[in-house]
């Protein structure tokens, strides 16, 4: 079985390929000038690093090929490495500080389809094998499958769950989970809420309500937003964090499916451009199959 790094190495295949693969077809036998930074730059920008992200990279290798005098263009490899493990380093951040009082209440947010709710099933088996006690607030509501699904989560996961029927108040949902967490002594609430477009503005501020409810309940508690960005989702999420951030705020990301796409270079664009950090990354199905971020196993993973 594969270790983690040989694990995210594998879900990174197909980014490595749109991105450095096309590269080390463009940089063979050519000297460092301006053609040759204009198509990386081209390669940068398909591969779904972004605009942002991009120019400082296209730029930081303009500004060292001129300081350094280089001619070598296998130099390039090493100097995009250096750049992005800068870039993306500023996501390192703990996911829990030391100050925070208990529970702390992970607010889970995104838009449909981008695999929400297994990974709030990846996170309580995660937090629950650390010694952490979860609660696992069914916020979604709106799916009958969506409460049974992570229902089973939080029995695998042997953590415990507050749930209610299909269709009803959301809101008055994680207020009862809220209430019971501090009840309970949880040191972890983790709330599912529904998937919703980030274009519907009514969708949203039932966010705000949902995020709003959990404060009064709970009003010494810190809340963190989670957005959970599917990998494939390209210069879109870039978008999607920015409409979540606007509703309820976006303490970090966690990014799912890395091991079915080759637009990985999403998260350098989001961390350029938006400097939300990157808690962890999802590269498959199974159970352990959800990451903690760290942005120099990544880059190494990426340019192995």
């Amino acid at each position: 079985m594969a270790g983690p790094f040989e694990k995210l190495k594998q879900s990174l295949a197909r980014t490595r390929v749109g991105l450095l693969g096309k590269i080390s077809q463009v940089i063979t036998r050519r000297k460092i000038d301006d053609d040759l930074l204009d198509d990386i730059e081209e390669i940068l920008i398909e591969a779904d690093v972004g605009v942002a992200a991009t120019t400082r990279l296209i730029d930081f290798l303009r500004e060292q090929a001129s300081q350094e005098k280089l001619t070598d263009v296998n130099d390039i490899f090493g100097l995009l490495k250096e750049e992005i493990t800068e870039i993306l380093s500023r996501g390192d951040a703990p996911i829990f500080s030391e100050d925070d009082k208990t529970p702390v209440v992970w607010l889970i947010v995104g838009v449909n389809g981008v695999g929400k709710t297994t990974t709030i099933g990846k996170l309580a088996t995660n937090f629950s094998a650390r010694g952490k006690m979860v609660i696992i607030a069914a916020c979604d509501t709106f799916r009958a499958a969506a409460i049974d699904q992570v229902a089973i989560w939080a029995e695998r996961s042997n953590v415990e769950i507050v749930k209610s029927q299909t269709g009803s108040d959301p809101a008055a949902v994680a207020y009862d989970a809220a209430k019971a967490s501090l009840a309970r002594g949880a040191d972890l609430l983790l709330v599912d809420t529904a998937g919703r477009l980030h274009t519907k503005s009514n969708l949203m501020e039932e966010l705000k309500k949902i995020k709003r409810v959990i404060g009064k309940a709970l009003p010494d508690a810190p809340i963190y937003s989670k957005l959970i960005i599917d990998g494939s989702t390209g210069q879109n999420a870039i978008s999607q964090v920015k409409v979540f951030t606007e509703a309820v705020g976006c303490d970090g990301i966690i990014v799912t499916k890395l091991d079915g796409t080759a637009k990985g270079g999403i998260i350098i664009g989001v961390a350029e451009e938006l400097g939300v950090p990157v808690d962890f990354v999802g590269l498959g199905e199974g159970i352990d199959d959800l990451q903690r971020f760290d942005a120099g196993e990544f880059t190494e993973a990426l340019f192995e």
